[in-house]
């Protein structure tokens, strides 16, 4: 005769809620079995996905494709129905894509260092941890290795929250070729590091930047400590661990990477303090229906020029979310404006009005359309 707890064994649904009377053995071995189809699926997953890869780089595509991506973690953050959360499920789809890439080419990012500067990050949470990444000392550089093809996409910052545009990352899209194929929109949270209690900081390390998003911070709890600028938040750490009696603002992976200890936590005056970060690369994106364009241009001399250039924007029901002007240092009073709208550069409103645009302009170049992901920024 069978006892009760051997007639009713327990269903493992999918939602996980018959599992509660699983004992801690069943439960393990449960897990060991769903590991093991787990990484049979990733296997076939990314057998398609190199597939893929083969194909595009026979039709000479480019292999980063930013609008499949969207699509890819919409669609699974749709299937989710927990307990895992959205952001979780995304970081793991993140580097489950990363992988398939770096299997597909080696691909190599390059980005403005050094290693574990903010833009170190963006690209991490752009393209995960299993590419190549080309750290360089100025923008131009990033430029330059994926002008020449040493790098296939480079990652530069293009305006904070708090500070403004990014005027040398402007400037560098007037005569370059490249296209912007996506952008990161990152939340900075500064943090003050060291090896010493906050009361016994003397030398306080800090990139220019880093420092005016955090002024309020310092003057109201290291007074008396001596600033030295540094050329980024990572050297800011690095030189902190070198002296004694000092502390740097930078980010939690460049205390990491220094063995330092995060002091204090979330410094930055600003609470929603967020940098923007590009992706360059050599080709123009695909549609997503959600998109944004990035274009300048040059009015004519004469009066009601801007007015004119802008005209169809407004006619066409096109919101411009950004417009910054900068010298073109090629005649003087001359200038380019930048500018950022909703839409892609093939939406047919879009497009007329480009066309429109060139009608009263001098020089109009579009720099990309891509993915507007991060819709609650709304900068250039």
């Amino acid at each position: 005769m069978e006892t009760e707890s051997n007639t009713s064994q327990p269903d493992v649904e999918k939602t996980g809620s018959g599992i509660k009377s699983l004992d801690l053995a069943e439960h393990r071995k449960a897990i060991d079995d769903l590991d093991a189809k787990i990484v049979e699926l990733l296997n076939a997953r990314t057998a398609h996905v190199l597939e893929i890869g083969a194909a595009k780089v026979k039709d000479d595509k480019a292999i980063y494709a930013p609008h499949r991506e969207l699509e890819v973690l919409e669609r699974v953050c749709n299937l989710n129905e927990g307990p895992i959360t959205n952001e979780s499920l995304r970081a793991i789809y993140r580097e489950i894509m990363s992988s398939a890439l770096s299997l597909e080419k080696k691909m190599v990012i390059a980005y403005l260092g050094p290693e574990a500067t903010y833009t170190h990050q963006a690209g991490l949470r752009r393209f995960g941890s299993s590419l190549t990444y080309s750290p360089q000392k100025t923008i131009h550089d990033v430029f330059t290795e994926v002008s020449k093809n040493r790098a296939d996409y480079g990652v530069v910052p293009v305006e904070n929250s708090t500070e403004g545009v990014v005027t040398s990352t402007l400037d560098m899209f007037i005569d370059s070729d490249l296209k912007i194929v996506s952008q990161i929109v990152l939340p900075i949270q500064h943090c003050l590091v060291g090896n010493v209690p906050l009361n016994e900081v003397r030398r306080l390390y800090t990139h220019p930047q880093a420092l005016a998003q955090c002024r309020a911070w310092v003057q109201n709890h290291l007074p008396h400590a001596e600033v030295i600028e540094s050329s980024s938040t990572t050297r800011a750490a690095e030189l902190a661990s070198q002296c004694s009696q000092s502390a740097a603002i930078a980010s939690s992976l460049a205390a990491e990477k220094y063995d330092l200890a995060q002091l204090e936590t979330d410094i930055q005056d600003n609470p929603a303090n967020v940098t923007r970060f590009l992706v360059l690369g050599r080709q123009y994106g695909a549609r997503t229906g959600r998109d944004r364009t990035s274009l300048m241009f040059s009015i004519r001399d004469e009066v009601g020029g801007l007015h004119k250039a802008l005209k169809a924007f407004f006619e066409l029901n096109i919101n411009l979310t950004k417009i910054e002007s900068r010298p073109s240092k090629r005649k003087a009073w001359e200038y380019f404006f930048f500018v950022d709208c909703d839409g892609h550069r093939d939406d047919p409103n879009v497009a007329q009005a480009i066309d429109q645009l060139g009608e009263h302009c001098t020089f109009v170049k579009v720099f990309g359309s891509y993915p507007n992901t991060e819709v609650g920024h709304r900068g250039l």
